[in-house]
């Protein structure tokens, strides 16, 4: 018994490749033109925030709080975890730059968490910056949207 001949593949049609092609020329310019489109305009304009001279909302009670804390501990320079009161942790964030000049130049400045947690959880918004050189503080309510004075 012969073997039947081989069917050959079908092709596909002039209107299906040439729809193939404009998809995969759509796909094509658009991964060209997305990042410029998506990407924000940087500006060499810094952002500044806020900075008061004093705090009085309620909040501020705490972060005088963590501060005295924090300063139990001698301010400590490393970022990490440490352990706190209550079986709980709270993170301090290393150096704080002060890139955008929010706060008084020529100073080095330390960042710290002021609500403890359990261990590792995820952080909050709410920080002190001290300078140690003169124990100046400040409390951000908003992760450096706006500072205010508390010491």
């Amino acid at each position: 018994m012969p073997t039947p001949p081989p069917v050959p593949a079908p092709r596909p049609s002039a209107p299906r490749l040439l729809g193939l092609l404009g998809i995969l020329a759509v796909m094509v310019l658009a991964g060209l033109l997305a990042p410029a489109v998506v990407a924000p305009e940087q500006t060499s304009t810094p952002a500044y925030a806020t900075v008061y001279s004093t705090c009085t909302m309620t909040r501020c009670a705490d972060a005088k709080t963590a501060r005295s804390g924090w300063s139990a501990k001698g301010f400590p320079t490393s970022r990490g975890w440490y352990s706190w009161s209550g079986g709980l942790c709270n993170f301090a964030g290393g150096q704080y730059m002060n890139y955008e000049g929010q706060l008084p130049s020529g100073a080095t400045y330390y960042e710290y968490d002021v609500y403890p947690r359990t261990c590792y959880a995820s952080r909050d918004a709410y920080r002190i910056i001290i300078n140690k050189s003169t124990g100046a503080t400040w409390f951000s309510p908003d992760h450096y949207g706006n500072f205010y004075r508390i010491a």
